[in-house]
């Protein structure tokens, strides 16, 4: 009977691999057509593989917990002939000379071509197992070395997969305290009885985004905001906006009066955005997801709450589209959540802003009209800027605009 592959697909425009974490099939199952038979995780989402059509699983070449590039053969399925008619699916045999003939094609162009199947003796290749794309090392708080890193030292980091601020905390034996070599070397056989995990995929992205975002100088400013009429109003609501919709839409509404805060430095140009896109970071269990509201600026908050809600929801299943974490402008947080009264996040490298809301505490405020002090819910807004695009005036400017939207949450 004819044999069809299952495939790693193509998960998304940027993604070349992705990682097996559940196998939902075994050998002798029979399965249907859409059937998920693999869950897989990307650095963005979890997803699933589904059969193109219906058979018998007879092989299983993947395992949990490895990553496999795009292509890459993870199991086989025993069909009918009427079935490869009905879906209009192609067996092995005729992917393989088709696949063969195009990677032969483009040998010189493409040594590492993301085609893995048929092979001369009429087996097929193994799956390719892709090493993660973002390495780092944890390492413990100590002198810092200096800053020149040798050649030698390049390259030994470049086979670990190691950056410089993986080896930042290491105290350096070289000329001016320079981390050599041997000090790495001795670094790695010391913490080699360590326990260590193996790190996600989105763990490493979230490590990723954040190293090139901190190659920017980036500033905070913060201000307090009283919450009282934040938390009637949304008491009044049904369903409720979340806090971190109320700052969101504020951001957008500020951001719509004055684009260039949330620019772009490219060159001697500053780029304004051409849409007020903004992100709101979901904790999930191994980091971090930014959906997108799209268009914050021209929706009123009521319009937004669902967009909202469904898109949580999406990111705290780890379900998100590609295309919902795509192209945001700025992005709000809400660490109150976690009972932290201020923080400094990081905006993440194609963003020049992100807008922090901690969480409320009541507070004695003095009050002009009634001569006494009057209890208030009051919390602290935090902003995190690209100091090359916005100064610390502007960024001040920002945060008082977005505090005066927010004392008329009825107009949002």
């Amino acid at each position: 009977m004819p044999k069809v592959p299952i495939l790693m697909p193509q998960l998304g425009e940027s993604i070349a691999e992705a990682t097996i974490i559940r196998l939902n099939i075994a050998v002798g199952e029979s399965v249907v057509p859409d059937q998920e038979v693999i869950e897989v995780e990307t650095n963005k989402a979890t997803m699933g593989v589904t059969a193109l059509c219906a058979g018998e699983v007879v092989e299983i070449v993947a395992d949990e917990g490895v990553s496999y590039a795009v292509g890459s053969v993870l199991g086989m399925l025993e069909v009918t002939q009427d079935e490869l008619d009905r879906t209009g699916e192609k067996s092995m045999d005729e992917i393989g000379m088709t696949a063969v003939g195009a990677s032969q094609a483009s040998a010189d162009d493409d040594e590492e071509s993301n085609l893995h199947f048929k092979t001369e003796d009429g087996g097929y290749h193994e799956p390719v197992l892709v090493e993660p794309n973002v390495k780092g090392l944890p390492v413990p708080t100590g002198k810092g070395g200096a800053h020149y890193i040798s050649p030698r030292m390049r390259a030994r980091m470049a086979e670990l997969g190691l950056r410089a601020a993986d080896i930042s905390a290491i105290s350096g034996s070289g000329a001016g305290g320079r981390v050599t070599v041997e000090d790495l070397e001795s670094f790695l056989q010391y913490i080699s009885s360590w326990p260590h995990t193996k790190a996600s995929p989105m763990r490493l992205a979230v490590a990723d985004a954040m190293r090139r975002s901190w190659t920017r100088p980036l500033a905070t400013v913060a201000r307090p905001l009283v919450m009282d009429k934040i938390l009637d109003h949304r008491r009044s609501q049904a369903p409720k906006p979340g806090p971190a919709l109320y700052i969101l839409r504020a951001l957008a509404l500020a951001l719509a009066e004055n684009p260039t805060t949330a620019g772009y430095l490219i060159g001697e140009s500053i780029v304004h955005p051409r849409a007020f896109d903004i992100g709101v970071a979901v904790q999930v269990d191994d980091g971090v997801l930014v959906p997108i509201i799209r268009n914050a600026d021209t929706k009123t908050l009521s319009e937004l709450v669902e967009d909202y809600n469904r898109l949580v929801d999406l990111a705290r299943s780890r379900k998100l589209p590609e295309d919902a974490t795509q192209h945001g402008i700025a992005t709000v947080t809400n660490f109150g959540t976690f009972g932290l009264t201020w923080g400094t996040p990081i905006p993440l490298p194609n963003e020049t802003l992100i807008l922090g809301l901690s969480a409320g505490v009541k507070r004695p405020v003095w009050s002009e009209q009634t001569g006494t002090f009057i209890p208030v819910t009051e919390a602290e807004i935090d902003l995190t800027f690209d100091h090359r695009v916005v100064d610390g005036g502007g960024a001040g400017m920002l945060l008082n605009r977005i505090s005066e939207l927010l004392q008329k949450p009825e107009s949002l």
